[in-house]
């Protein structure tokens, strides 16, 4: 997976295209985010996954070999530089908000198996003994890592 360029010029330029787009695509989730819609990004995720994919490839080319972008004529490279600072900005605003979302989502998973666990009529369980004990004996599974 790599950019399709004929020129040190034209691979700046579709890099600060790519820059752009990945940043609007965050700049949308973090909205969603921080209203509290994290599901409303969900269909959007393979594309963005691709994008920023294909975005970190080419970071890696160029960092490994600078001379891919040296001969672009500065302007472009300055711009380049300007897109690339937008986006780090906003991935760390979209970190903070993703770990609100997963925390919202933990709470309110958390939350809706401790309904689910006291409207449940008390049962009896076993001790090793086999004698009965009070309590509810039938299991719950919560994945907190989740």
């Amino acid at each position: 997976m790599s950019l399709s360029v004929s020129d040190p010029q034209d691979r700046v330029e579709q890099l600060i295209a790519l820059t752009h787009t990945l940043t609007e695509r965050m700049t949308r989730e973090l909205a969603a985010f921080e209203a509290r819609r994290p599901l409303d990004v969900a269909a959007e995720l393979e594309e963005t996954a691709r994008l920023a994919n294909l975005y970190r490839h080419e970071c890696m080319r160029v960092k490994a070999n600078p001379g891919l972008i040296a001969e672009a004529d500065g302007a472009s490279r300055n711009r380049l530089k300007d897109a690339t600072r937008g986006f780090e900005s906003i991935l760390t605003r979209h970190a903070a908000g993703l770990e609100a979302a997963r925390t919202f989502t933990e709470g309110l998973v958390r939350a809706v198996a401790q309904e689910v666990a006291a409207g449940r009529a008390a049962g009896a369980g076993y001790a090793a003994s086999g004698a009965a004990t009070a309590g509810d004996a039938r299991a719950v599974t919560l994945n907190r890592k989740a």
